[in-house]
């Protein structure tokens, strides 16, 4: 499971809180939300009348009208980005410190959306209303809303329908791509354009080809790592969709043997970050996450076999979850595994 950048490694501290003042008169502005009807399937691609998707939380989300006011977690506006659905705001890792887009923002051109909160715990109740919202669009790892933070997630929720595309526990890459696809094409995506057509049959070539760099070079082992200041997470292969689609394709993980509440990772000190030996390590891109560069310094991660065979290959840990996006990942993670030797 991924760790949000502020608190980032407890269960929870993977999501958040906020609050706003003037909150009721800007409920009374939107007029609440639209009341799922039961059964309602999707039926977004209605030029006109009542929107409905039926979620990965099991419930059926519906609008009046197919939504034009989308505010969205940051990865899940860059998924719609790409199949040409814009959003009015996003939540979530958008900016760097520096102003520059964050890796989680995709494709996206930042400059052109609110930004509600660039943070975890972070989320401009006040902002949001202001923005007219006809949908929230997020992801859920655990049952809960991905980066709504919890203490003000009952206001937020009273503002306007939210829907989410599951990307972990039972969710597999394979099948969160679909659902986003899903998602896009109910908002009004042309699923059928030369662009989504392409992304696709890439994504489909990049599986064959991880599929076949596994039985090319085997017995690779790789182990899923994210360095803080004081400890080493090296995560589990079956609670991410990302890593579960791997498996699936031939990747050998390292699996670890204590994980912690939530069941996502191991937390290790950084005097025990060998416990594990692996040829490959794929390590956490996201920001607030040490990168080679800062790791250099703690002395058991230099030791790693891995790190010493320069075997190091970034780790997409919040994957944009839009064809084009994922082929590029398993592209990225074929060529790792074929070229790879063995060190451990």
């Amino acid at each position: 499971m991924p760790k949000s950048r502020i608190s980032p490694f407890t269960r929870r501290g993977i999501i958040a809180a906020g609050g706003a003042l003037g909150l009721v008169a800007a409920l009374a502005a939107c007029g609440g939300t639209d009341k799922a009807k039961d059964g309602a399937g999707d039926k977004g691609s209605a030029a006109s009348g009542v929107w409905s998707f039926k979620d990965d939380l099991g419930k059926d989300v519906s609008t009046k009208s197919k939504p034009k006011n989308i505010v969205a977690f940051t990865g899940t506006a860059a998924a719609l980005y790409d199949y040409g659905i814009p959003v009015k705001g996003v939540f979530g890792p958008t900016k760097t410190a520096d102003g520059k887009p964050d890796v989680q923002a995709g494709s996206m051109d930042i400059s052109k959306v609110e930004i509600l909160g660039n943070v975890y715990d972070e989320f401009n109740v006040e902002k949001y209303a202001a923005l007219q919202p006809d949908l929230l669009v997020t992801n859920t790892w655990d049952g809960s809303y991905w980066y709504v933070p919890e203490a003000s997630k009952d206001k937020i929720l009273k503002l306007a329908p939210a829907a989410a595309i599951g990307v972990g526990g039972d969710a597999s890459m394979d099948k969160s791509l679909e659902r986003t696809a899903e998602l896009a094409k109910s908002l009004g995506a042309d699923m059928n354009s030369k662009n989504a057509v392409d992304s696709k049959a890439r994504f489909e070539a990049a599986a064959a080809k991880l599929r076949e760099a596994t039985k090319a070079n085997p017995g690779i082992k790789v182990l899923v790592g994210s360095g803080s200041a004081d400890l080493f997470y090296v995560s589990t292969p079956d609670t991410s969709a990302d890593l579960k689609y791997f498996k699936s394709l031939g990747v050998e993980f390292v699996t670890p043997e204590k994980l912690d509440e939530g069941g996502f990772f191991e937390s290790l000190s950084w005097e025990n970050a060998g416990k594990y030996k692996a040829d490959v390590v794929l390590l956490d891109n996201r920001t607030g996450t040490l990168q080679p560069e800062e790791l250099k310094a703690k002395a058991t991660w230099a030791e790693l076999p891995a790190v010493k065979a320069g075997q190091i290959t970034p780790r997409v840990t919040e994957p944009i979850y839009s064809y084009a996006k994922c082929a590029q990942i398993l592209e990225d993670l074929a060529k790792s595994i074929q070229n790879a030797k063995k060190v451990s």
